[in-house]
């Protein structure tokens, strides 16, 4: 089975986002259930109104959401057991069945629409995650560096053409732009003698 490196093994995830979920799920409550107890208190106390308001609700929106993450990275866990493999499959259907159990007290037919609901959000999301992984590693692919001018009417069909072709210009036309016959023992310089040693007043030593 092909894991996911940028998560927790599987174990581990599920308490890991189950707490996640309830920071998330408080954080939110707090944000809207403070604001609606300003609004609908009285003037003078409208402050105490909106403590008693995140007081009441943000921990119910916060257990909320961590029991639908957990069941999520449960589902999401058995499913990439059973089948052998992460992908994004796994995550959708998770999302689906978990969307289904927790309507399951309000019948068959609620409980198929969540769970269609469950699975389009879940689909959703990972077609973005995927699309913007993959405009990000078009950032980070490696660039082939620039190759030099080929000769006027070369159209090389393999890569083995391309190559050959880069090494006969390269001969032809070196560096310094000027032809250089290759060197063999015959036209190679001899080492020239060393000069002759001079003592004192020039003298040979």
């Amino acid at each position: 089975m092909t894991q996911d490196h940028q998560r927790d093994p599987c174990p581990y995830s599920i308490v890991n986002d189950l707490g996640v979920g309830f920071c998330m799920g408080a954080m939110g409550g707090s944000v809207w259930h403070g604001f609606k107890g300003y609004r609908n208190s009285p003037r003078g106390e409208r402050f105490q109104g909106s403590l008693a308001s995140i007081k009441a609700r943000a921990p119910v929106l916060g257990g909320n959401f961590a029991v639908w993450s957990g069941l999520f990275n449960a589902g999401d866990c058995m499913i990439a057991s059973v089948r052998g493999k992460e992908d994004a499959w796994n995550p959708i259907v998770a999302g689906a069945a978990t969307g289904a159990i927790l309507a399951a007290r309000s019948g068959p037919k609620v409980m198929a629409i969540s769970a269609v609901f469950g699975g389009a959000i879940l689909a959703v999301m990972e077609g973005v995650s995927a699309m913007i992984s993959r405009y990000g590693a078009d950032d980070y692919k490696p660039q082939a560096p620039p190759l030099p001018d080929m000769p006027a009417g070369f159209t090389p069909d393999t890569a083995q053409q391309q190559l050959q072709a880069l090494e006969n210009q390269q001969q032809a036309f070196p560096a310094h732009g000027s032809q250089v016959p290759p060197q063999t023992n015959d036209t190679i310089p001899a080492t020239p003698p060393p000069p002759p040693k001079r003592g004192l007043f020039g003298l040979a030593g």
